[in-house]
């Protein structure tokens, strides 16, 4: 029998000295074990995600603070499946970041109970389902970037509550319906929007224009915006590059602040729109988008009226039909005589005779009044209509649509046009010349000119990367060269 007892506080013993092993793990790292369990994982990158450990804060992706965690950040690693509910309940998360990898299904509403969460990084997934008006609860939020996914629905309005905003980007999704009210009032400290390729529709709110911290592109391209420009656009920073592309917006574009001196690619695809830098002009009766619209003076009283009536049927005098018969016949005379001149000064070298003394004039009139086929072709290629990006260098990788959705810094402005520091997505800074007005510049010559350019190899010379070319718009772009001071020229850079 003794030996039975001894057996039992042997086993009570073993026990006792495992169970701390089996239930070390603490509360926050249940949790992300269940993150681990809800994924698909084919890289191993939550390999060493174990409930053997005392904490999680070792494991990759995982930072911690205070034996707290704060951030989950595992990018770009091939992940699918959805998020578990359970992630709201990591009271001190700041950070997540699941950029570029294949998760799917709805954004967990329990996700906004982490009221500390400063930034939301999910762009690059598959995602879907409307966002919860739930997401007011992050009222420390700064950084939201749900774009290139599946997410639907409008934009809830409580997403103004989220006054700390400063990255809003939505690219690339399904969102529709019109901008919640309040949009530019309430988050005032965003300093990036992107709401580009998309189906928001409405009228561009005019508080848009108290968003006085951005920075960058503001794109609400690719989108059903409709209505006019508000001239209030023209109170964002004067660096701030707008692209209002592919949208139903109509009338004239406004001339003030941040809206001048914009080249027609931010305006293209919005049919209705009208005046510079576009080429269709806007008709008399089209009201300003910067002004009220003005009514002509109706005077009110009998005699304007009987004056106005009797200047109306009294038309032209004898001696004003006269003076317009005799100037259209002297024009058509010298229309003639102008015509005789250039027939006789390009026609007449072309007339030869042949080897019997026949005369091949029939054949030189022809010549002047038809294209030969190589003239007209050329003349084609000088008039052709480019709207591609054309790379100069074999390594250029970026294309136009990264181009003109990418943030841009005006640099300077001079004679010939503006300087923009361009930054994609990657991160590549890119300098950005703007050409003054399109020009009559034809392709060919403006083609013949840059590619010289661009064989340029210099240490003191930007070099030539690609260029754009359009009858209303010309771009440069070289590599970008920060700036530095006459000391760090003379003396160079200290350590």
């Amino acid at each position: 029998m003794f030996p039975f007892i001894l057996l039992f506080y042997f086993f009570l013993l073993c026990c006792y000295s495992i169970a701390p092993l089996v239930h070390s793990l603490n509360a926050e790292g249940s949790v992300l074990l269940t993150l681990k369990q809800s994924l698909t994982d084919p890289q191993g990158s939550m390999s060493n995600w174990n409930s053997s450990d005392e904490n999680p804060c070792s494991w990759n992706g995982i930072t911690c603070k205070d034996q707290s965690v704060v951030s989950i950040s595992i990018p770009k690693r091939k992940l699918s499946g959805s998020l578990p509910s359970s992630l709201g309940s990591l009271s001190q998360l700041r950070h997540v970041n699941f950029r570029n990898n294949k998760l799917f299904g709805d954004l967990p509403t329990q996700l906004f109970q982490a009221q500390g969460l400063q930034s939301l990084v999910l762009y690059g997934n598959l995602f879907s389902g409307p966002v919860s008006s739930e997401i007011q609860n992050l009222r420390y939020l700064q950084t939201l970037d749900l774009s290139q996914n599946f997410f639907n629905g409008s934009l809830p309005a409580a997403i103004v509550q989220c006054k700390r905003l400063k990255s809003l980007v939505l690219s690339q999704n399904n969102f529709s319906g019109p901008l919640p009210d309040g949009f530019g009032t309430d988050l005032s400290s965003l300093e990036r929007l992107n709401l580009s390729f998309n189906h928001f529709n409405g009228s561009i709110p005019s508080d848009l224009g108290n968003l006085s911290s951005l920075q960058g592109t503001v794109d609400l391209s690719h989108n059903h915006f409709s209505g006019s420009i508000p001239a209030s656009l023209g109170n964002l920073p004067e660096k701030v590059y707008i692209d209002l592309t592919f949208n139903n917006l109509n009338g004239p574009i406004p001339q003030n602040g941040a809206l001048m001196n914009r080249g027609p690619t931010a305006f293209i695809g919005n049919p209705g729109l009208c005046g510079p830098p576009l080429k269709n002009s806007c008709s008399p009766d089209t009201p300003s988008a910067s002004s009220p619209p003005s009514f002509p003076f109706i005077p009110n009283n009998s005699s304007a009226e009987g004056s106005m009536g009797s200047e109306k049927n009294k038309g032209l005098s004898t001696g004003a039909v006269v003076s317009i018969v005799v100037g259209d016949i002297i024009g058509i005379c010298l229309l003639g005589l102008l015509f005789s001149f250039c027939y006789s000064r390009v026609c007449g070298f072309n007339q030869d005779l042949d080897e019997d003394g026949i005369n091949k004039g029939s054949k030189g009139r022809k010549e002047c009044f038809c294209f030969r086929k190589d003239e007209s072709e050329a003349l084609s290629d000088n008039n052709v209509e480019q709207y591609d990006l054309v790379p100069l260098d074999s390594h250029v990788t970026f294309d136009l649509d990264e181009l003109l959705k990418a943030s841009a810094f005006v640099l300077g402005k001079s004679g010939i046009g503006i300087m923009y520091k361009v930054v994609l997505e990657d991160g590549l800074a890119l300098a950005v010349r703007r050409l003054g007005e399109g020009g009559s510049q034809r392709f060919k010559e403006f083609q013949t000119e840059v590619e010289a350019i661009g064989k340029l190899r210099h240490p003191n010379i930007a070099t030539l990367r690609a260029y754009y070319w359009s009858v209303d718009e010309k771009l440069l772009i070289y590599d970008y060269i920060s700036n530095g001071s006459l000391d760090t020229a003379i003396h160079g850079k200290f350590c």
